[in-house]
């Protein structure tokens, strides 16, 4: 049997790799940055694939790549490849799999660095994705391949996987992939996420979302003559005026019993996504002027962020009474509302076995207790909850949230080391066999 101190020594030498691996880090970190996976429309995932196969396969990871055929967003332009790597260890187990996305959102504009030039400035690591969450992909690939060279006996399985489409819901990678058995709890037993959530903080979750689209509907006429057509946009703006004086307040007094950070997400949110009404916007190159016409429609995206204490229904019903409000007391006034996508919120229990062992590995490492927290947004954890039905699911990763989407993207080259010592760590705790030996 393995003592304590046969376990610590194994330990160090896990820690002394990991260290060892400071540029090998950065460079597989400028390496996936530099490829502009750039979601939508969804470049460049089969060339980021073919980067994580190559990186993985000498290290004896058995590789599948996995495209989402039929699923949303997915095309012969722009297929949406994912990729699952698995490493199986010497004596039968369970299965941690560490889940990456490998699409970006574009850059944008007022960048001081190259978006996808990886630059190295300051003990940071700058371009689109850094934080969000090619770094969070890195340190876990150094901190398997450190783990399996440490811990050549370990029992069980490790799996790396690099999905598409997480910054538009998700439907092409984690989703299609639970939905084809991927995440079965019988051949998967931990997942860890490695989004930007800061390296002493547990994700355990995240709030519901709702997204929908509101019409209202108006009659076409000359411009010169509105008296004779009825102006959606202006029924448009009395549904806004209405969720000024009545929605927005109404929200902001719910307030939730989630660590959901920033402090400020800790209540019910509306996002206003667009509204366009009238006639559609012309070519880029169109020089001329529009047409006088009276707007006969108006179209609003509306993206509804909710609490663990309120249910979808709910939900949807203060929208429904807010329209139907304004249909009693405002002449003509028509209107059409479509779902365009829901999620259920959820949260991971305290007392998960992925929880603890990730606890106990920040304890460990960073000499402190994890903070656990709540992310405002979703990402992929609730396809693993809903469709995959593994509930044994967080994200933790290196990086700072607010940076994510931003200009100047950067994460730390300190918090991946650490981050990938506190996943090497947890990797430990759960697998290590009995007789491991370094």
């Amino acid at each position: 049997m393995t003592t304590d101190s046969d376990l610590e020594q194994c330990l160090a030498v896990m820690s002394q790799r990991i260290d060892a691996a400071r540029d090998d880090l950065i460079a597989l970190t400028q390496q996936l940055i530099a490829i502009p996976t750039v979601n939508p429309p969804g470049d460049g995932y089969a060339v980021i694939c073919q980067l994580l196969e190559q990186r993985l396969k000498p290290r004896g990871f058995a590789i599948d790549k996995v495209r989402a055929i039929g699923a949303l967003g997915d095309s012969d332009k722009y297929p949406r490849w994912n990729i699952i790597a698995r490493h199986e260890g010497r004596h039968a187990g369970e299965c941690v799999h560490f889940n990456s996305h490998t699409d970006v959102v574009e850059p944008g504009e007022n960048w001081t660095f190259d978006p996808f030039g990886g630059e190295v400035h300051d003990g940071k690591v700058y371009g689109r994705g850094a934080c969000d969450m090619k770094g969070g992909l890195a340190s876990s690939i150094i901190a398997c391949e450190a783990f399996i060279d440490s811990f050549p006996n370990y029992q069980g399985a490790i799996e790396i996987s690099g999905t598409a489409d997480e910054e538009s819901g998700g439907f092409g990678g984690v989703a299609y992939l639970a939905e084809h058995g991927w995440f079965d709890p019988q051949r998967v037993q931990h997942v860890i996420i490695p989004e930007p959530l800061n390296k002493d903080r547990i994700c355990l979750g995240h709030r519901g979302v709702w997204w929908a689209e509101i019409e209202t509907h108006g009659h076409i006429a000359h411009g010169s003559m509105p008296f004779l057509g009825d102006c959606a946009i202006r029924h448009m703006g009395e549904v806004v005026n209405t969720m000024e004086d009545s929605l927005f307040p109404l929200l902001a007094s719910k307030q939730t019993d989630m660590p959901v950070v920033p402090p400020a997400a800790r209540q019910s949110t509306l996002n206003i996504n667009s509204i366009h009404g009238g006639l559609a916007e012309p070519e880029a190159d169109y020089t001329g002027m529009p047409a006088a016409l009276v707007a006969d429609r108006c179209r609003m995206v509306i993206d509804r962020r909710y609490l663990m204490e309120e249910t979808l229904d709910e939900v949807k019903a203060e929208v429904d009474s807010l329209l139907e409000g304004i249909k009693e007391r405002r002449d003509t006034f028509s209107y059409s509302i479509k779902e365009l996508f829901s999620v259920l919120p959820t949260m991971t229990e305290k007392d998960a076995p992925v929880v603890g062992a990730v606890a106990n590995a920040i304890r460990e490492q960073l000499g402190c207790d994890p903070e656990y927290v709540i992310s405002p947004g979703t990402y992929d954890q609730k396809h693993i909850d809903r469709i995959g039905k593994l509930k044994n699911c967080i994200a933790y990763g290196p990086g700072i949230l607010d940076l994510a989407h931003q200009p100047d993207e950067y994460v730390g080259i300190q918090d991946m080391i650490d981050s990938a010592h506190v996943m090497g760590r947890t990797l430990a705790q759960l697998l290590a066999a009995p007789t491991n030996n370094h």
